[in-house]
């Protein structure tokens, strides 16, 4: 190996490269459409730059057909309230009513000697032509959703460099009617595409099925050789901590060499990592691809990659780059790269798949994730917001659903960059590939298990999705399907040839919910409950041990409601029946956008009927923390007992939808989110409600020692019980059980309920965690929330960095408990909510004589003007403050 003070030096005196191969750019603007039904010129002709494109309509690339309509105005948002049903739908319509041509004209001067300029296609949905100057780059028609296109257009650009690219994007086949079943009738998933755009229980079909130019379009110039599906690997054997120094570990990298010249190419693979330099000489024949690996490099003291919760993010630049006789730059391909190690074993006592980083054992807190924007309108910063919002609910892993697709590179580089572990799906579902007799379905059981039509076209786009996002430290695990296995021949290629040679690193599972993932011994179907739960249930009921799906509730407050709900439409549930057979009257906007108020009724009334529908909205906030937290502490109270994981159903809403959410589709958090975070904290005490013990979980590697529990009671007017303290400790890992407070708890609650106040202290009486709860009487009702007397707290905020803004907010000692209050930063103009914001704590409670400091981090706009603070809750009246 090169002693470090020598890779240092040969970096110093290396020469100057070329920076021609750095020459990378996007086709993201000036984009031009049309109806196949209004131009009757072939691709040949349209791909002319002479050829008049007046008339034609500004399109949106990266888009869909319907992301181009909607910028044009040709149709109103299908987001809000019940415009989705004004558009036509493909199935009623026709394929031709949504192919669309989509042209481009763009410069670039012909290239000189052996500079090569290609033409990349990150997702075009479904079928294409690709055109260009009057030539046609696609021999035969693309094919394929998820299958990625290159072509080198080095012989067709322009000697006047004035060029233009012409796309002919043809839809799905079949579309699938949208007859209200999972899926449809089950037929969009005959394409190697996603399924949701055909309708399911938490969305309404996507009329257009997003057809179109869905991902980047890239121009990229290299010399001779084009660098392409670089492969990192990184080995770290043993038992790690994430403090300290580091045993070495193993880099491993290697990559594919094309030479499409008619020449040999000699040159020099090389990279550089933290210092240190690999390389190797090479010989790429004329017209070839080769694969090369690097000798491995041994890493002394790395910078570990952790999951979050467990420790840092570290992440190091790669820089790998092929040079034509060891001096000129041809390309070159930046590798983001995680040093870490992922393994899986089986844990005998809950009989369940265990997930290890580093060698450590890992407790999986993990959410579903359907796709970041149903119509595919991606973006970095919504990408990296949404991420951030699973980081802040204190999980560690996302689980991408095989409805939809496999995720973007910049999804993957913000899981990288906070520390979240990502299950990825194929593309199979339970629902449209067979699972199930369905009467909804328009072929059998037997058939659908069969599809997708085309076996050939599934597996090649699966290998090539692996070499897209195999580099990323975040990727943990694959899965072949949500609730079912590919059929026979995908599951072979995946499990035999594709993951072992074009990753071989991660554990593979043959379905969500699996056996060989989590032995389901009580039965079913392996996932679920979808609905709202006692909380008792979640501490006394013992699930499947790695739960790939358990979900709940998610209705967004007022203002969420407000986005997307007429003000017409904006009428509370009305609940009738009896608790054993409730029945409720529910709006039609409400019932498109998918609310189900299974359980809601049950949970809402205790705390009184709604009056309107911001009081319904006000008291579904409290149920859906209160589901949240109950639900993850009751998992976490039997970590590595019954359980090695949970994943909840769902996190989030690509649709305006109301099910299964943390956050809004406009990245508004409800309570929900705040509920997780609470219940999920890696250092936590809880509260049992079904034995009434004071726990404590440690999601730590360390032994946590000198920390006093200190549990208290208040009711309704503010006077506190002290109901006991006690010094404690808790090894790694575990969840342990401390004080009971039975008695004490059912006395001081009988009649209108009490507070419960757990806190973690350490030795110089600083909080290390706070939780607390709410009780009802012993007939399960809150009638002392109703009479909680009116408190007005001081409430200070000021700006303590730019985009950063921390709230104090104090309850003076006379008063009752401040209860339950939403902080929101909003425009000082409008007091419209800014989003997305992210507040290290929300839905706070403040005790009497006591404050919380709450922070706020946001992005500026243009402008120097601060926003304003805004606070409301169950006893606070609204109240705005200025910013200092």
């Amino acid at each position: 190996m090169m002693p470090k003070v020598l890779v240092l030096l040969f970096l110093i005196l290396s020469p100057v490269y070329s920076l021609f191969a750095l020459d990378k750019y996007e086709l993201n603007s000036g984009w031009k459409c049309i109806p196949i039904t209004k131009v009757d010129k072939n691709g040949q002709a349209i791909s002319q730059p002479t050829y008049s494109l007046s008339g034609w309509a500004p399109a949106v690339v990266p888009g869909t057909v319907l992301t181009t309509q909607l910028e044009n105005k040709q149709i109103p948002d299908p987001f809000y309230g019940m415009n989705n049903k004004k558009i036509p739908d493909i199935y009623h319509t026709g394929s031709d009513y949504y192919t669309y041509w989509f042209a481009k004209d763009f410069k670039e001067t012909l290239p000189q000697e052996d500079e090569q300029v290609w033409l990349h296609l990150r997702g075009v949905n479904y079928s294409c032509e690709v055109f260009l100057n009057g030539q046609k780059l696609n021999k035969e028609t693309h094919y394929g959703m998820f299958l990625r296109q290159t072509y080198n257009i080095t012989p067709y650009l322009a000697k006047d460099g004035d060029n233009r690219l012409a796309v002919i994007v043809y839809p799905p086949d079949p579309v699938g009617n949208p007859n209200g079943g999972q899926a449809g009738d089950g037929t969009i998933a005959k394409n190697v595409s996603h399924q949701y755009v055909a309708g399911w229980d938490w969305i309404q079909p996507i009329r257009d099925r997003n057809t179109g130019i869905w991902d980047k379009v890239i121009i990229e110039k290299t010399k001779q050789v084009n660098l392409k599906n670089p492969h990192v690997v990184t080995l770290v054997p043993g038992v790690r901590k994430p403090e300290g120094p580091q045993q070495p570990a193993i880099i491993k990298v290697s990559a594919e060499l094309e030479n499409p010249t008619s020449k040999k190419v000699n040159g020099v693979l090389r990279y550089t990592l933290d210092g240190h330099a690999v390389s190797q000489k090479v010989s790429i024949p004329a017209h070839s691809t080769q694969q090369i690996s690097l000798k491995n490099l041994t890493l002394q003291n790395p910078k570990l990659w952790w999951p979050n919760g467990y420790g840092p993010q570290h992440l190091y630049q790669l820089k790998l780059q092929f040079l034509v006789n060891g001096n000129a730059v041809s390309d070159e391909e930046n590798v983001q790269v995680g040093i870490r190690e992922i393994q899986t074993e089986w844990n005998e006592r809950t009989q369940s798949k265990q997930v290890n980083v580093n060698g450590q054992k890992i407790f999986i807190k993990g959410g579903n994730w359907i796709i970041s924007d149903a119509m595919l309108r991606f973006t970095d910063a919504r990408y990296d917001a949404e991420v951030r919002f699973h980081r802040d609910m204190n999980l560690n892993l996302i689980r991408v659903w095989g409805g939809a697709l496999v995720e973007r590179p910049e999804f993957y580089q913000a899981c990288d960059k906070y520390g979240l572990l990502v299950i990825q799906d194929f593309w199979m579902s339970g629902d449209a590939n067979g699972r199930w007799v369905d009467p909804m379905k328009l072929e059998d059981q037997w058939t659908r298990r069969k599809y997708p039509d085309d076996h050939q076209l599934f597996i090649k786009s699966a290998a090539d999705q692996v070499k897209m996002i195999r580099n990323y430290a975040s990727l943990a695990m694959w899965c072949g399907g949500n609730e079912i296995t590919p059929p026979k021949d995908i599951i072979t290629a995946l499990q035999d040839s594709i993951l072992p040679e074009l990753d071989g690193t991660r554990w593979f599972i043959p379905y969500s919910n699996a056996d060989s993932m989590s032995y389901n011994t009580i039965g079913g179907n392996g996932d679920g409950p979808y609905t709202i739960q006692p909380f008792s249930k979640f501490w006394s009921f013992k699930t499947y041990p790695f739960n790939s799906e358990v979900g709940s509730v998610g209705v967004g407050d007022y203002e969420s409601l407000e986005r997307f709900i007429p003000e017409e439409n904006m009428v509370a549930p009305q609940y009738m029946g009896s608790e054993s057979n409730p029945s409720e009257k529910v709006d039609s906007v409400w019932t498109y956008h998918t609310y189900t108020g299974v359980g809601y009724e049950q949970h809402i009334l205790p705390y009184g009927a709604p009056t309107d529908v911001k009081d319904f909205a006000t008291k579904a906030q409290l149920v859906n923390y209160n589901q949240y937290r109950a639900l993850i502490e009751g998992f976490s109270s039997h970590m590595w007992d019954w359980y090695t994981g949970t994943i909840i159903w769902k996190t989030q809403n690509p649709w305006t939808a109301m099910r299964g959410q943390m956050y809004d589709y406009y990245l508004d958090p409800n309570a929900s989110l705040y509920g997780l975070r609470t219940g999920s904290k890696p250092l936590h005490i809880m509260y049992n409600p079904v034995d009434s013990m004071v726990m404590m979980t440690n999601n730590t590697f360390d032994v946590k020692r000198d920390m006093m529990m200190v549990v208290d009671a208040y009711d309704m007017s503010g006077k506190k019980t002290a109901l006991g303290q006690v010094i404690v400790e808790i090894n790694p890992s575990m969840s342990k059980k401390y004080l009971p407070i039975n008695a004490s708890v059912q006395e001081l609650a009988k009649d209108k309920g009490a507070f419960l106040s757990l806190r973690l202290l350490d030795l110089n009486k600083q909080v290390i965690d706070d939780n607390f709860y709410w009780l009802p009487n012993a007939q399960g009702e809150y009638n002392g929330l109703k009479e909680l007397a009116k408190v007005s707290p001081k409430v200070e905020a000021q700006q303590v960095a730019k985009g950063k803004i921390e709230v104090t907010v104090t309850n003076p000692a006379t008063n009752t408990v401040a209860f339950f209050n939403r902080l929101s930063l909003v425009n000082s103009q409008t007091q419209e909510r800014l989003l997305p914001v992210f507040y290290s704590d929300n839905y706070v409670s403040v005790l009497p004589g006591e404050h919380k400091t709450i922070t706020m981090e946001y992005t500026p706009g243009s402008d120097d003007s601060l926003p304003a603070v805004t606070i409301e809750g169950w006893n606070v009246e609204k109240q705005t403050m200025t910013i200092k």
